[in-house]
């Protein structure tokens, strides 16, 4: 079976600012209750959740995360295939453990370990 898309992240500029843009044009509802201000939001019948935040040095982006069951043998086939590690696998205080590669064509793009 393939593994499934289970999160989005649209990152950039001030964060609050583009959680109000994506509320006000598509009406999310965007849970900012938490010590960094990252925006979740909650996935909805037929879709994924995801969230919306600040940006970082890099720029702008948007990361979709594939869900898998061992994030470093994910980044190895990644790796195999022409692709690259941007962030090993790395558990968030709190929350998943997860991973960033770069597919050939250089979209950045997340794992997240299967619980």
């Amino acid at each position: 079976m393939a593994q499934p898309v289970v999160h989005f992240e649209i990152m950039g500029g001030k964060g609050h600012d583009l959680q109000d843009f994506y509320a006000g044009v598509f009406g999310w509802t965007i849970d900012t209750d938490n010590p960094t201000g990252y925006g979740v939001v909650p996935a909805a019948e037929g879709g994924i959740g995801g969230g919306v935040g600040p940006g970082d040095d890099t720029g702008p982006f948007v990361t979709v995360y594939v869900q898998v069951d061992d994030l470093q043998e994910a980044l190895d086939a990644v790796e195999a295939a022409g692709g690259g590690t941007l962030m090993p696998p790395t558990t968030i205080p709190g929350g998943p453990t997860l991973a960033l590669f770069v597919d050939p064509a250089g979209n950045r793009m997340g794992l997240v370990e299967a619980p």
